[in-house]
């Protein structure tokens, strides 16, 4: 059941910036990850739904209730704020508190909340300490547990991991996906990071310009995605062009590909495929494929990725082995060899106009 719901929410700015018509529903105790590029509206999203900013329209309905009309501190949501916005002259445990006395929370159970929020984080014992001697991710997870100290309806985080060098950032990545885990509280989150919202979102929302291109589970946006925007932006992806022959054949630069996916189009329908890199595979001796030039290589630990330069001159992305194929060199292109994964890895989208 729907707990968090945002109904045709527009906040406009210009005719380009700002949110346009955004709807969208996340069960309790889930986590929504809004993903997209600068300018795409995901801290606009994150301020409307805090109350910082108001509505021009459309509605935001938490477990039944319209909260537009609430002050930030009505609508009981904790908010994480991306440089954490901690008090260096209080300790720990006052930074935790701050504004349960504004709650009418007493000094007793204040204590309490705190003490339960920082052993939410991992953080028991930490009461006393300065925020100077911690180190980003002890700070992270102190902002986090002033969010939730008040008991929260929801938790919205902006950019919470952006301040954090890579190792340190999969690490906390790590503890922070555990803690909300562990409280169980129905999460927004605000990233440009793939791997942070792949990570973090058991649903996510991709926005482009302040409108919304999909929502779906990380997986099912990257094998099915709905747009070209999506294909391209989430995880990495190249393009050919190819004409859609019959019973699911494609050609692409005289080389014939069997997709199940195109069995939608009309023979003779010019298409662009979104292509993955694991997609691909260098063929074996006495395999015909797709000619090409192997123009780069890179190797990254448990990946190797190739560039190769097509006839027509399209760039293509390659996943293989570190010795599949050599730099300055031609070789074969086939598509990976199960038809199922093939439909997934490889999508067809209408082709852009001549």
């Amino acid at each position: 059941m729907t707990y968090l719901h945002l109904e045709s929410l527009t906040r406009r700015f210009t005719e380009t910036a700002g949110v346009f018509d955004l709807s969208l529903g996340l069960e309790r105790g889930r986590t929504l990850a809004l993903l997209g590029p600068s300018g795409s509206g995901k801290t606009t999203t994150l301020r409307l739904l805090g109350g910082f900013e108001q509505p021009d329209r459309g509605r935001i309905i938490v477990d039944g209730e319209d909260v537009v009309p609430l002050r930030p501190e009505r609508r009981r949501f904790g908010m994480v704020f991306q440089h954490y916005a901690l008090f260096p002259h209080l300790d720990v445990g006052m930074n935790v508190a701050f504004g349960l006395e504004a709650l009418g929370v007493s000094t007793v159970d204040a204590t309490r909340r705190v003490a339960e929020a920082l052993a939410l984080v991992d953080l028991t014992g930490f009461e006393r300490r300065r925020v100077a001697e911690l180190s980003g991710g002890q700070q992270q997870r102190v902002a986090l547990a002033r969010a939730i100290a008040p008991e929260p309806r929801v938790l919205l985080l902006d950019e919470p991991l952006s301040n954090l060098d890579p190792a340190l950032r999969e690490r906390t990545r790590r503890e922070l996906r555990a803690v909300i885990r562990r409280i169980g509280i129905t999460t927004v989150i605000v990233t440009h990071e793939q791997d942070d919202a792949f990570d973090l979102g058991d649903v996510i929302a991709v926005l482009r310009e302040g409108r919304l291109e999909q929502v779906a589970p990380p997986e099912v946006l990257y094998r099915e995605p709905a747009t070209p925007f999506v294909g391209a932006f989430v995880g990495r992806s190249s393009w050919l062009l190819g004409v859609v022959g019959t019973d699911g054949i494609v050609e692409v630069e005289n080389t014939a590909w069997r997709l199940g996916s195109s069995s939608a189009w009309e023979g003779g329908s010019r298409v662009r495929l979104l292509v993955r890199p694991e997609a691909l595979r260098f063929a074996g001796a006495g395999e015909d494929g797709l000619r090409i030039m192997v123009t780069d290589r890179r190797f990254a630990g448990a990946s190797t990725f190739y560039l190769v330069a097509t006839a027509s001159g399209a760039v293509v992305e390659v996943s293989a082995t570190p010795e599949a194929a050599v730099v300055g060199q031609p070789a074969v292109l086939v598509p990976v060899s199960d038809p199922a994964d093939r439909d997934f890895l490889v999508r067809c989208f209408p082709a852009e106009p001549a």
